[in-house]
């Protein structure tokens, strides 16, 4: 019974973690503005780039993906049950989607998955952002292209010999991700680099991020 309930301490920690909404603080440290009252509406890394600029966005990006590293790491290191390190990267991305000290409307997970599975697969970064981007390409919306990564993500790291705790951690991140941005899958925007020369999408509504 101590392991389990240390177990589920952890993932309380990782949705703690990841409640902290980087992309709001600091946009309205740099601008005084709430980030989610315009462009996508989310606290991303991208939304924080179109209103803050490159450096704060870069700023969010980088603790955005902390905050999923570190509750993952410690589970990993000292938990005493196998899964409490997936189950605390999984809640930090619950955490960043609907976080408790931002009146649970965050952002979109992936930059706190990218950060959770770090520690589990490192290789799994690069696999999912290539993953996310080949889609975007191929489909030229990135709500639906993160949709299906999110999908996709288990499926992917099992093909390249990943089991256990990586595939629990991308089944169950991946799944809340895909849930997650099905808020957008109908949404018209201009991406930050894709059809940038079409009219027809709505620059102030722009999706996807972190």
């Amino acid at each position: 019974m101590a392991n389990f309930l240390a177990g589920l301490g952890f993932g309380l920690l990782g949705y703690l973690s990841g409640s902290l909404s980087f992309a709001l603080w600091v946009t309205k440290a740099v601008k005084g503005t709430d980030v989610r009252d315009s462009g996508s509406r989310h606290a991303t890394t991208t939304n924080t780039i179109r209103q803050a600029g490159w450096a704060a966005g870069l700023v969010v990006f980088v603790l955005d993906i902390a905050k999923g590293f570190v509750p993952t790491y410690l589970a990993f290191a000292f938990s005493p049950v196998e899964w409490a390190a997936p189950l605390a990267g999984t809640m930090a991305v619950v955490g960043h989607c609907w976080p408790l000290f931002a009146g649970f409307r965050g952002g979109m997970g992936l930059a706190t998955f990218g950060g959770a599975i770090l520690v589990l697969y490192p290789l799994g970064f690069a696999v999912g952002l290539g993953l996310l981007i080949a889609l975007a390409l191929i489909i030229r919306h990135s709500a639906r292209a993160s949709f299906l990564t999110g999908l996709l993500l288990a499926p992917a790291y099992w093909l390249l010999g990943q089991s256990g705790m990586v595939l629990w951690l991308a089944g169950g991140a991946g799944l809340v991700i895909s849930i997650r941005f099905l808020s957008d899958w109908n949404r018209k925007y201009r991406e930050l680099w894709l059809d940038r020369e079409n009219a027809a999408y709505e620059d102030s509504s722009a999706s996807g991020g972190s």
